[in-house]
């Protein structure tokens, strides 16, 4: 079902630099480019108005509109630098779509490129949170990898002895409580409540649990390997 009373606007994310990968968004991964998965899982919901990518790269752009995306303007410079930030990007592609189109959709929904294992069943329940709870902005999460319990800073010698807070010690992880990351993959919000909280995080932000295997955010070579062997594997099975 469609969120009652408004129009959902996709945005992809998609700068040409990258120092972790360079050319990622570009990289082929089970046979076709990377950002072309998310592409296809926002073309894959008959609920979604519009999907658009944000990019400054003119080959993003190409395969993006060949897989589907909407491209109807390149992301200045200044917002496309490792300092600019997602909420930048975000706040542009809404300002040129009011100016230039008086297109001002009520729902934002943020998907990054380096999430290729999500699905499109994953945006369906970030959706229906949404709705359920009445909330105004919905997160995708994941249980962490390793406990943060089990982590901490070092002093300039090494030296571990404060390294683990002693009612931890000799306690297993499932003693533990759970520990959720944000995993990249789904940012659903009211554009207005984006716009109020600069981001998508506030009093009425809800989260989505992933599982671990959909939630593999490529920032390096060896989440690029991690996923192909993910997505591989899905393949086969």
């Amino acid at each position: 079902m469609a969120i009652e009373g408004g129009t959902i606007l996709t945005i992809i994310p998609a700068r040409g630099g990258s120092k972790g990968l360079p050319g990622k968004n570009t990289k082929a991964l089970g046979g076709k480019p990377l950002i072309a998965w998310t592409i296809e899982h926002a073309t894959s919901c008959e609920y979604i108005d519009r999907i658009i990518v944000s990019t400054d790269n003119e080959e993003i752009a190409e395969i993006s509109i060949e897989h589907g995306a909407e491209v109807p303007f390149m992301r200045p410079w200044e917002l496309a630098t490792d300092k600019a930030s997602t909420i930048d990007a975000i706040r542009h592609v809404l300002r040129w779509l009011g100016e230039s189109e008086n297109f001002r959709p009520r729902y934002v929904l943020l998907l990054q490129p380096t999430s290729p294992l999500r699905s499109r069943e994953d945006i369906d329940r970030a959706r229906d949170i949404l709705v359920a709870r009445n909330a105004r902005s919905v997160v995708s999460v994941c249980e962490t990898n390793h406990h943060p319990w089990w982590s901490n800073t070092l002093p300039e010698n090494r030296n571990m002895k404060a390294f683990l807070r002693p009612e931890i010690l000799n306690k297993s992880r499932q003693e533990l409580p759970v520990y959720y990351r944000l995993n990249g993959a789904i940012y659903l919000a009211e554009s207005e409540y984006l716009l109020e909280r600069n981001g998508f995080f506030g009093p009425k932000t809800f989260a989505y649990v992933m599982p671990n295997e959909r939630s593999v955010d490529i920032d390096s070579l060896l989440d690029f390997q991690i996923a192909s062997f993910l997505m591989a594997n899905k393949k086969g099975s």
